[in-house]
């Protein structure tokens, strides 16, 4: 068992958040900018990380140089734990996004934590099955659900939505080009997207660089793509102009004269 001591020199009962927030053999904190590379596709892996603070973007690079964005982590989550199956090296970059502070846990200090520590054991292993979940569900809507949706659902797990109690919540504010990635889309469509969702209420803009997405915007995903608000929008709309139109006048046949109507 690993031994973990209060101030009082007292031999505590081990605790994996404690593990996975203070330093000891195999483990050191590590403090990156905004922009800073943790890591580059084809590093030798040496260890994974676990973020105590700040966003960090996974990405990977195609042979043709096309360039993806697997998604956006934040406190809590690890990433880089490919070595523990036997990865030789990174399968992805990551790249902090503000001033970010992540542990590094070398293999084999978590091997032996985990071997000897079961707690941390179910803890990592829960953690790896519902990032599987997510992985699915990502792959779910990429293949059968609009960009519009996809868009918002990437808003919302960004904004970890269903905190109890919470309706809105903020977000580092990314490039539009970064949400396209992730979204599969292109700019332009994610740019009238974003604009759309502004002008609907489901999201605003502060001042400083942040997105704060409301509760509202679920909205979008739980609407049929058919029945979605946006769409009912331009059903109406075009209804609108359609009634503001003047009806057209019918030509009375050749040869035939029109009657006046009788007073």
């Amino acid at each position: 068992m690993i031994k973990q001591i209060d101030s009082s020199n007292k031999i505590v009962r081990f605790d994996p958040y404690v593990f996975l927030s203070t330093i000891g053999k195999g483990r050191d904190f590590r403090f990156f900018e905004g922009r800073d590379t943790v890591f580059s596709q084809g590093d030798s892996t040496d260890g994974l990380f676990f973020i105590q603070n700040g966003k960090v973007r996974l990405s990977v690079v195609s042979e043709a140089g096309k360039e993806a964005t697997l998604g956006i982590l934040g406190d809590g989550d690890f990433f880089g734990e490919g070595g523990l199956a036997g990865q030789q090296v990174r399968m992805s970059s990551a790249t902090a996004m503000n001033k970010c502070g992540v542990l590094h846990i070398e293999k084999a200090a978590m091997m032996l934590a985990m071997k000897r520590e079961p707690k941390l054991s179910a803890m990592f292993l829960k953690y790896l099955l519902k990032r599987n979940i997510r992985y699915q569900d990502d792959l779910v809507d990429q293949l059968f659900n609009s960009s519009e949706k996809r868009l918002a659902r990437i808003l919302l797990l960004m904004a970890h939505f269903g905190t109890e109690g919470v309706s809105e919540m903020s977000i580092p504010r990314l490039s539009q080009e970064t949400l396209a990635e992730m979204v599969g889309t292109t700019r332009s469509r994610v740019s009238f997207f974003m604009n759309r969702f502004r002008r609907l209420g489901f999201i605003n803009y502060d001042v400083g660089k942040n997105v704060f997405v409301h509760s509202s915007l679920l909205n979008i995903v739980l609407h049929d793509d058919n029945n979605t608000p946006s769409t009912a929008i331009a059903t109406s709309t075009h209804a609108r102009n359609r009634r503001a139109l003047p009806t057209p006048r019918r030509r009375a046949p050749e040869g035939v004269r029109a009657r006046k109507a009788p007073l």
